[in-house]
């Protein structure tokens, strides 16, 4: 059964705070993440659904800035619901509290639009900060999850150092000469993906512990313009359009 919190009554001097959509088919999870957000002077619990039918229809009627999703829920699952609320409201964003760990849930999760991953073991710290963060734009993972996720990234790096070299690249007048007219030269073929160096497979792991820009660039002392420049590279080459997609590429096996 859905519950909606009554407006508040803070002055509208006060800063906007953060307006949480808890779902999660356990009554006893709900009200004590709940009770949980709620303290925190940042936060406001705007509903709670029971399953994702729900937090579908309130996340459209409330149009709250994060959701905490739970993934095994009656009638919708999480999954489903984190995708049709991330392809309705693109300003709402999903974050994901479950016991579930399993690669595949982790994937289809990230793949629906989610865009940080906690299991239900999080600190009560954790989860405050992981609901700001994604407020901020930033993914998060719990660590056994991020382990995961760089697991599959070295696989899927190793794969990509082992493909043999793309061959030099023809004279591009001499491609244009041997092209029959109306056919595309060679010189226009998609470039083969490259292997990532050590610095960007550094990047690679903050982004996938959850960092921003300014965080990799302390973490590995580089000034944060050169930060976003290996973000950019690395999603270049890994054709990915955003760190979630990062996420949901060093996962595929």
């Amino acid at each position: 059964m859905s519950t909606i919190a009554e407006p508040s009554s803070s002055s509208s001097q006060a800063a906007p705070k953060i307006r949480v959509l808890i779902a999660d088919d356990q009554a006893l999870i709900r009200r004590g993440m709940a009770m949980l957000l709620d303290a925190a002077p940042d936060i406001e619990v705007l509903g709670q659904a029971a399953d994702g039918v729900e937090a579908v229809e309130l996340a459209r009627r409330l149009l709250p800035d994060v959701v905490l999703m739970d993934l095994h829920m009656p009638r919708k699952g999480g999954v489903l619901a984190t995708r049709e609320i991330s392809a309705a409201l693109p300003h709402t964003r999903v974050m994901v509290l479950t016991t579930f760990d399993r690669d595949d849930l982790v994937f289809d999760a990230v793949r629906a639009g989610a865009q940080a991953y906690l299991l239900k073991d999080a600190s009560e710290e954790e989860v405050l900060d992981t609901v700001r963060a994604v407020h901020r734009g930033e993914s998060r993972l719990t660590p056994q999850i991020a382990r995961k996720v760089m697991d599959q990234f070295r696989l899927l790096a190793d794969r990509v150092a082992q493909e043999p070299p793309s061959p030099p690249a023809p004279d591009p007048r001499t491609a244009a000469q041997a092209a029959a007219p109306g056919e595309p030269s060679q010189s226009d073929s998609t470039a083969t993906t490259k292997p990532l160096t050590e610095r960007e497979a550094a990047v690679l792991e903050l982004i996938a512990k959850g960092y921003g820009n300014r965080q990799i660039a302390t973490a590995l002392n580089l000034a944060e313009g050169t930060a976003k420049n290996h973000v950019s590279r690395i999603m270049q080459k890994l054709h990915a359009n955003t760190r979630t997609e990062l996420a949901v590429l060093v996962l595929k096996k």
